[in-house]
């Protein structure tokens, strides 16, 4: 399984925003800067994590984006599916309701597939924002933020 740019660039925007937005929104613009993004890429992304409702949109001159839920409420699973979709890496038609797969009793395969998409379930959602809030902030206490910007 390979994430695209939706799902990593967003996961991203959100331990940014979770990590400036405890006082005041913040703009998609800063988030922008700051994680070297484009503005125009980060609104799309926005768009559909508010409507899953991770977000929520503030008016105004000091306007800008918070998180519509606490951080401990959100994991990383809920991000990825709102911008990735489907996280498995394998869709095995014997799994759907149609019953599709004619030798799904015979397919030893099957219980591969189902391991690895378990195993990326598991590993998703069962980290939280707020963990790779902490540490973020580890990180920038340390005097670690480096001048390069993440690749990932």
């Amino acid at each position: 399984m390979k994430l695209s740019t939706k799902g990593r660039y967003g996961l991203r925007a959100l331990i940014d925003l979770a990590l400036y937005s405890e006082e005041e929104a913040v703009s998609i613009q800063s988030i922008a800067d700051r994680q070297n993004l484009s503005y125009s890429y980060l609104e799309q992304l926005f768009g559909r994590l508010r409507k899953e409702g991770w977000v929520k949109s503030v008016r105004g001159a000091q306007g800008g984006y918070q998180l519509a839920k606490p951080a401990n409420e959100i994991s990383v699973g809920d991000i990825l599916r709102t911008l990735e979709g489907n996280l498995e890496a394998v869709d095995c038609a014997a799994d759907q309701e149609d019953n599709s797969c004619e030798g799904a009793d015979l397919c030893v395969t099957r219980y591969v597939w189902k391991r690895i998409n378990d195993s990326i379930k598991e590993a998703v959602d069962t980290i939280m924002l707020d963990q790779l809030l902490e540490e973020s902030r580890k990180i920038r206490d340390k005097g670690q933020i480096s001048t390069q910007t993440c690749k990932n």
